[in-house]
């Protein structure tokens, strides 16, 4: 993607029991119809910098996008699970304001890291991205584990925006992140080393940590 996506998560992951192989411990499990997957991938079609929240290209629900990259995952030997539209906000530091993108999570099974490489790549040069962000599930002990995902509800993208506005440290270092369209979800991918200052920002967006879930695995950003 043109931009990070989901660069949030909370230093509190890393003080929870694990509860599973890659899984910290929380008070609620992900929303009911989540599965576990093998691996994500973060895309998008768009290749714009969109600065107004009310621009109609923020309200396509990528559909067609959706049955595409789906396809691909398949056609490449990997098993596609669900998908979910995403609406992000992140800092542009050229531009000086946020700026906004739809995407969607789709769910990998049956995919190694190799493939899941290829996968992203595959999806990278048909949409003409600069780069496509993959997170595998992993056990948080791995040695190639090097970030956290995490998921809480009751955020929304202005709350997103405003926090991110509040915070300059966190929109220089963070860079924005994403909320689900359609129930109002953090779903947010954050490297190990920026866990305290996430903290920091995950509370400024009022979200209960103890009702947040932390997955641990490896992001990549597969770009040309």
């Amino acid at each position: 993607m043109n931009r990070r996506l989901g660069t949030l998560a909370a230093v509190g992951a890393l003080t929870f029991g694990v509860t599973g192989a890659g899984t910290a411990a929380a008070s609620v499990p992900f929303p009911a119809g989540h599965t576990t997957a093998t691996a994500e991938i973060f895309a998008t079609n768009n290749t714009a910098t969109i600065t107004d929240p009310a621009d109609p290209r923020l309200k396509t629900r990528l559909t067609r996008f959706d049955h595409e990259v789906r396809n691909i995952i398949r056609t490449q030997g990997a098993k596609a699970g669900r998908s979910t539209l995403l609406d992000g906000v992140f800092w542009s530091s050229d531009l000086k304001k946020a700026t906004y993108e739809r995407s969607r999570e789709f769910d990998v099974n049956h995919v190694s890291a190799a493939g899941l490489h290829h996968i992203a790549d595959v999806i990278r040069k048909e949409y003409k991205q600069e780069s496509v962000l993959t997170f595998r599930h992993l056990p948080r002990t791995s040695p190639e584990t090097n970030a956290v995902d995490i998921e809480a509800s009751g955020v929304t993208s202005r709350k997103l925006h405003d926090a991110l506005l509040a915070d300059p440290e966190a929109r220089d270092e963070l860079g924005g992140g994403s909320v689900t369209a359609r129930d109002g979800r953090l779903v947010l991918i954050a490297p190990l080393a920026d866990l305290p200052l996430a903290k920091k920002f995950v509370a400024e967006l009022g979200v209960d940590w103890n009702k947040a879930e932390v997955r641990y695995g490896a992001e990549e950003f597969v770009g040309g």
